[in-house]
């Protein structure tokens, strides 16, 4: 059982005892119950308290329960606080670390709550694309009034107790240890004969509702855009002025509507995508993992210096290398001028400012880094520069110390045999800006030892980064898919589109920057010398030739002022550029092409369809372990919409039948040969099955 019992001075206590946030799976709705049964059984029980043991009152539904036949068992959160009400004994909850959710639902159930200072209370369920399902958007309008109680639900955010003193939630808000000054209260309110206050019986005011409401709604939809949720959860919290079971049952109705829509699914995708992210197959929990208490970092320009914050921001000293002291200089100024920018925004204090800066020492000797736990390369993405370093930091680093590579394309293997200890070296692939993006691809290669890539992945969530492991392959996960990406927006201009088209298309599907704008914003010449590599490490892979002849034009993006579009001085708005597009149009003369209409479905299916195909590859040849880690390296490092929850996630919700059948009919099109449908696409296609289970 995952909730205990026992007597305390005639007063029953419930202890809520699920690890980590206990959670209010079946077996512990099924304590609460069974405990409230006793101690209304039992006359030498006056009153009753319920509370949490360990970090939390009670995080709200247990998540290992999502999806499976115990959610819904009887008795539900509702049957529980119906349990509740009808009690003739007072119930107090005694709420303290934190009341979320499910949790701070069941606290409103009860006749009276104390809370410990600090505690954090929400009713986050609108960031999982749902509402409150067990009375949250009628009780708690009744309680904190109707505007407070819209806003909290639907932000979802997080507020401490002391800010709702003087409200009806809490009967009492009290320092230290919440559960002896519950138990006493309840002692007294058991002392006055019942019957008790129950919230349901409370009335929800306010002076102008149907305007409030009407501003409310207008405000959500236009801030809420592409998710349904937040505008229900206004509806719900509205419904809290009709009688209490009328209320109550437009909530249900709201929210069984909310768990069959597609954005809520791709939220909830993405939630467990996340935690889910962590574990890896072959790796156990509990891996023993090194200890890393300073960071060496080789390189102190964009990424660098990006890499080099996210240590300091979590309180890791740094020790960071340049060959010349002005590369150093320069390093440590960009540093210290994006602290500066956070402090003059209020997200930062001078003396949190001068701590992190405090952390960074520089070197330009290889003998200063020798004793750091972890050391990550950030230089020039060349396998030849790569090895220079390798060489140098096995010679010089202790043993134990983790070799990190920020490679994003390179073979981590052959990085790796530069070195005597290939089970010491990883990738660790950041997004630039590597102190503003949230993944890091963890890159695995053939020798690297369970311990490191446990290691790695702690100090990936150390410095609040969403960690996805890949395996070695060109481009890892990402980037590999990108490029077909890539290259089916270059043949989209060869056949009739232009830049503008196609950004503005997938842009409109939700992604944060379509193709071209993306190619300025990161240096079309990055591309270019890939491109370059690729004729001579792959040349049976076609490109449009588009994009070298830009590059040709001198046109390399935003830090030269002009690539697919033109850039004003500090403005990042693209304009389109006549000479690009006639470049364009020509170049489809050139090829023998007559230009066609292309409608925007065509873009977006080919642009995202191209991501699936190659995605599905990937999981075929293990380089991602499941479906869901390939969607977190697109949610958090591509910019694909959160609202449609990863590539393999939106093909699932297509259809992979319907994928692939929109495959083969591009496949009878300009360079078909890039469509041929992947064997487990086609596979999973057949028996009607998708990437996710």
């Amino acid at each position: 059982m995952t909730a205990q019992y026992q007597v305390q001075d005639g007063v029953a206590v419930i202890t809520l005892d699920n690890p980590p946030v206990n959670g209010l799976g079946h077996s512990t709705r099924l304590g609460i119950v069974e405990g409230l049964t006793r101690a209304l059984d039992d006359a030498a029980v006056k009153a009753v308290v319920i509370t949490g043991a360990g970090k939390a009152f009670s995080g709200g539904a247990d998540i290992r329960e999502f999806n499976t036949p115990k959610a819904t068992q009887e008795p539900t959160l509702h049957s529980v606080i119906r349990a509740l009400e009808a009690s003739t004994k007072p119930i107090v909850a005694a709420i303290h670390s934190v009341a979320m959710g499910g949790g701070l639902e069941l606290a409103l159930g009860c006749n009276y709550r104390v809370a410990a200072k600090g505690a954090q209370i929400a009713l986050p369920e609108v960031k999982l694309g749902l509402l409150p399902g067990a009375g949250g958007t009628q009780r708690l309008p009744r309680l904190i009034g109707l505007e407070h109680a819209l806003n909290m639900i639907v932000s979802g955010t997080a507020i401490p107790s002391e800010k709702f003193a003087g409200s009806k939630l809490f009967d009492e808000i009290v320092d230290g240890d919440v559960l002896p000054a519950a138990v006493k209260f309840a002692q007294s309110v058991a002392a006055a004969p019942g019957p008790y206050p129950k919230v349901r019986d409370l009335k929800v005011r306010h002076e102008n509702a149907e305007g409030f409401l009407a501003f409310a709604r207008n405000t959500v939809a236009a801030v809420a855009k592409n998710f349904p949720a937040p505008l229900k959860c206004v509806d719900a919290v509205a419904a809290s002025l009709k009688p209490f079971e009328a209320g109550l049952k437009d909530e249900r109705d709201g929210f069984m509507y909310l768990v069959g829509t597609p954005e809520s699914r791709a939220l909830r995708h993405a939630f467990f995508g996340e935690r889910a992210a962590s574990k890896i197959p072959d790796v156990p929990e509990g891996t023993p993992v090194r200890k890393i208490e300073r960071v060496a970092v080789i390189g102190a320009g964009t990424m660098g210096g990006g890499i080099t914050m996210n240590f300091l921001n979590a309180g890791i000293p740094v020790t960071m290398l340049e060959m010349k002291q002005e590369a150093l200089e320069r390093g440590v100024a960009t540093i210290r001028r994006n602290y500066e920018n956070s402090a003059k925004k209020g997200k930062l204090t001078q003396e949190k400012v001068e701590q992190r800066m405090g952390l960074l020492t520089t070197t330009m000797s290889y003998d200063d880094i020798k004793n750091a736990d972890l050391v990550i390369e950030a230089v020039f993405e060349e396998m030849g520069v790569k090895e220079t370093v390798f060489k140098k930091l096995d010679e010089v680093m202790k043993d134990g110390a983790i070799l990190a590579s920020n490679t994003s394309t390179l073979d981590v293997n052959k990085i790796a045999s530069f070195t005597r200890r290939p089970q010491d070296v990883v990738g660790m692939h950041f997004f630039s800006p590597a102190n503003v993006m949230k993944l890091l691809e963890v890159v695995r290669g053939e020798k690297t030892g369970k311990d490191v890539l446990a290691t790695v992945m702690q100090i990936g969530k150390k410095i609040k980064k969403t960690a996805v492991v890949s395996g070695v392959c060109d481009g890892f996960i990402g980037n590999r898919m990108i490029e077909q990406y890539s290259r089916q927006a270059g043949y989209l201009l060869d056949e009739g589109a232009l830049p503008e088209q196609v950004d503005k298309a997938i842009e409109k599907f939700g992604f944060a920057m379509g193709p071209f704008r993306m190619g300025d914003l990161a240096g079309n010449d990055i591309g270019w010398a890939i491109r370059k590599r690729r004729a001579v490490d792959k040349p049976d892979i076609q490109y449009s030739k588009t994009a070298d002849k830009l590059c040709e034009m001198g046109r390399f993006g935003q830090k030269t002022g002009a690539g697919w579009y033109d850039y004003k001085a500090g403005d990042r708005k693209p304009y389109p550029n006549k000479q690009v597009n006639d470049m364009i149009v020509e170049h489809s003369k050139e090829l023998g092409i007559t230009r066609r209409k292309i409608s925007d479905e065509e873009i977006v299916e080919r642009l995202v369809f191209a991501l699936v195909n190659e995605g599905a590859k990937i999981l075929e040849e293990g380089i991602a372990s499941k479906a869901s880690d390939i969607d977190m390296v697109y949610l958090t490092g591509y910019g694909f919409p959160l609202f449609r929850g990863g590539p393999m996630l939106y093909a699932d919700q297509v259809g992979l039948y319907n994928v692939a059948q929109s495959m083969k009919r591009y496949a009878k099109g300009y360079h078909g040969e890039a469509w041929v449908v992947a064997p487990l696409l086609q596979k999973l296609a057949d028996e009607g099955k998708g990437f996710n289970g």
